[in-house]
C-alpha cells in the first residue's frame, strides 16, 4: 500500500473517533441534566417530609410521657389502695390481730414517707393528712392495747408461789421466818454455809407468750415518739403490782417511832421476817422484774433502766427504811445478834444488789443499800462497847447465897458462845472499818468482855462476909466459864491467858 492510501485510512479513523467523542459528550450532558433533576426532586421530597417527621417525634415524646404518667398514676393508686387496706385494719383495732395491726402501722409510715417525698403530686397533701391522722389514731389505740395487755397479765405474786422459789431450807415448812433472827440459833454457821450454794427460782411474773407482744407494742410506741407515755404506763402498772406482792408477803412501812414503841419479842419477830423479806425481794421479785423489763424494753436501753429503777424505787425504800430504823434505834445488848443477822443478809445480797441496780438510774438505791450495810456494822460495833460496859457495871445486888454460879456469868458466857457462832460475820464487820487482822480483833473484843465479867465477879465476891464463900463463889464461876468454853479454843485461850486465879 502506498503512502496516500495509508493517510486516507488514518483520516477515516480519526473521523470515527471524533464522532464517538461527540456522542459521548452529548450522553454525559444528558446524564448530568437527569441527575440534577433527581437532586431537585429529592430536596423537594425532604422539604415535604419534614412536618411529618416533626409530628412523629412529638407523637413519640407524647407516648413516653403517657407511659410515665400511667406508671406514676399506678404507683399513686397503689398507695391509695394500701392506705385503704391499712385503714380497715386500724379501724378494727389491735385486739383481733395484733401482728396485722402492727403491719398496718408500718405500712402507714411508709405511705407518709412516700407522699412527703413526692409533694408535687396534686393529691399528696390530702392523702398525707389522712395518713397522719390514721397513724395518730393507731398509736393511741396501741397505747390502750399496751396498757390493757400489761394490766391484765400483771398480777401480785402470792406468798406460796414465792416460797416455792426458795431453797428447801428457807421455806416456811422448814423454818419460820420469824425465827431467823433468834439469839439462840445453834446452827447459824451451818445454815449460812448451806445457803452459799442455794438455788433460787424467780417466779414467772408475766406469761412468756405475752412478752413478745408487749415488746412489739413498746417498740412501736417509741418509734412514734411516745416514750414518756410508755414509761408512765409501765412504771405505774408494774410498781403497783410489785408493792402489792410485798404487802401480801407481809412487808409494811414502819417508822422509827413505831419501832421504838414495840415490845422486844414483837420487834425481834419483825426483824426475822424482814431478813426473809429482803432475801425474797432481791433474789426473787426484783430479779423477776429485771428480767421482764429487759425483755419488754429490749433495745430501748435508757428507758429500760429508768423503768426498772422507778418500778422498784418505792419497794426498795420501804424495805431499807425498816433496816435504817433498827440501826438508828436505841442500842441494847440483846439487839446485837439481830443486827448481825441484818448485816449478814445485806452482805449476802450485795452482789445481787450491785447487779440488779447497777445502772446509772439506780445509783440512789444502790448507795442506800451500801449505806445501810455500813450503818448496821457501825451500830453492831457500838453495841459491843455497850455490852462490855454493861457487864463491867452490872450492879445486881442479889447475892447467890451458896456461892454458886451467878446469872450474869451464864448470860455473858451464852453471849460469847453466840459471838463465836457469828465469827465469820464478825470478821467481815470488823473489816468494814479496819483492814487489820480480823481474828485478832475478834480475840480482842472477846477478851475485853471476859475481863469486864471478871472485874464484876471480883466486886460481887466481896459481898460475902465469909471469906470461904468468897473463894467458893469465884471458883464456881471461873470453873463454869472454863468448862463452858472448853470446846472453843479461841475463847479458852482468851480467858485462861488472862486468868490469875
Amino acid at each position: 500500500m502506498g503512502v496516500p492510501q495509508a493517510m486516507e485510512v488514518l483520516r477515516e479513523r480519526a473521523a470515527l473517533v471524533r464522532d464517538s467523542l461527540q456522542k459521548s459528550q452529548t450522553i454525559t450532558e444528558s446524564m448530568v441534566s437527569i441527575l440534577g433533576s433527581f437532586d431537585h426532586r429529592l430536596s423537594a421530597l425532604e422539604t415535604a417530609m419534614r412536618p411529618t417527621q416533626i409530628r412523629t417525634h412529638s407523637i413519640r415524646r407524647a407516648h413516653e410521657n403517657i407511659d410515665k404518667t400511667l406508671k406514676a398514676a399506678e404507683i399513686i393508686l397503689e398507695q391509695f389502695d394500701l392506705t385503704r387496706k391499712a385503714e380497715a385494719k386500724i379501724l378494727r383495732g389491735p385486739h383481733e390481730d395484733l401482728e396485722s395491726y402492727l403491719e398496718a402501722i408500718d405500712q402507714l409510715r411508709s405511705i407518709v414517707q412516700f407522699f412527703s417525698n413526692n409533694k408535687s403530686y396534686k393529691s399528696s397533701d390530702g392523702i398525707l393528712n389522712h395518713a397522719n391522722n390514721l397513724l395518730a389514731k393507731a398509736i393511741s389505740k396501741l397505747e390502750d392495747e399496751f396498757r390493757t395487755l400489761l394490766t391484765n397479765y400483771s398480777k401480785p405474786v402470792e406468798p406460796d408461789r414465792l416460797f416455792d422459789g426458795l431453797p428447801n431450807s428457807l421455806r416456811p415448812s422448814a423454818t419460820s421466818p420469824g425465827k431467823q433472827g433468834e439469839l439462840g440459833s445453834k446452827n447459824h454457821s451451818e445454815n449460812q454455809k448451806n445457803l452459799e450454794n442455794a438455788v433460787y427460782t424467780p417466779p414467772t411474773l408475766i406469761p412468756p407468750r405475752v412478752l413478745p407482744l408487749l415488746h412489739d407494742l413498746a417498740q412501736q410506741m417509741v418509734q412514734a415518739g411516745h416514750q414518756q407515755q410508755l414509761f408512765r404506763i409501765y412504771r405505774d402498772t408494774r410498781a403497783s403490782v410489785l408493792e402489792q406482792s410485798l404487802r401480801k408477803l407481809g412487808v409494811e412501812r414502819l417508822s422509827k417511832d413505831d419501832i421504838q414503841k414495840m415490845q422486844w419479842e414483837v420487834l425481834e419477830a419483825k426483824i426475822g421476817n424482814w431478813i426473809h423479806y429482803m432475801r425474797i425481794a432481791v433474789k426473787l421479785l426484783f430479779a423477776g422484774e429485771k428480767k421482764i423489763c429487759e425483755q419488754i424494753l429490749d433495745g430501748i436501753d435508757s428507758l429500760r433502766d429508768q423503768c426498772f429503777a422507778e418500778v422498784t424505787a418505792n419497794s426498795v425504800a420501804v424495805l431499807l427504811s425498816f433496816g435504817e430504823a433498827i440501826a438508828k434505834s436505841k442500842r441494847s445488848p440483846e439487839k446485837l445478834f439481830v443486827l448481825l443477822d441484818m448485816y449478814e443478809i445485806m452482805r449476802e445480797l450485795q452482789s445481787e444488789i450491785e447487779y440488779l441496780f447497777g445502772s446509772k438510774s439506780c445509783i440512789e438505791m444502790r448507795e442506800s443499800a451500801q449505806s445501810l450495810t455500813k450503818r448496821l456494822a457501825q451500830t453492831a460495833q457500838e453495841t459491843f462497847g455497850d455490852f462490855e460496859e454493861a457487864v463491867e457495871k452490872d450492879a445486881t445486888k442479889t447475892a447467890v447465897l451458896d456461892g454458886t454460879v451467878h446469872p450474869l456469868t451464864s448470860y455473858v458466857i451464852n453471849y460469847v458462845k453466840f459471838l463465836f457462832d457469828y465469827q465469820s460475820t464478825l470478821k467481815q464487820l470488823f473489816q468494814e472499818f479496819d483492814d487489820g487482822d480480823a481474828d485478832a480483833q475478834l480475840t480482842n473484843v472477846t477478851t475485853r468482855i471476859m475481863q469486864a465479867l471478871q472485874t464484876n465477879l471480883d466486886g460481887k465476891s466481896k459481898q460475902y462476909k465469909d471469906p470461904a464463900l468468897t473463894q467458893l463463889f469465884l471458883m464456881n464461876n471461873i470453873h463454869y466459864v472454863v468448862r463452858s468454853v472448853r470446846r472453843c479454843v479461841l475463847y479458852l485461850a482468851c480467858f485462861v491467858g488472862d486468868d490469875s486465879h
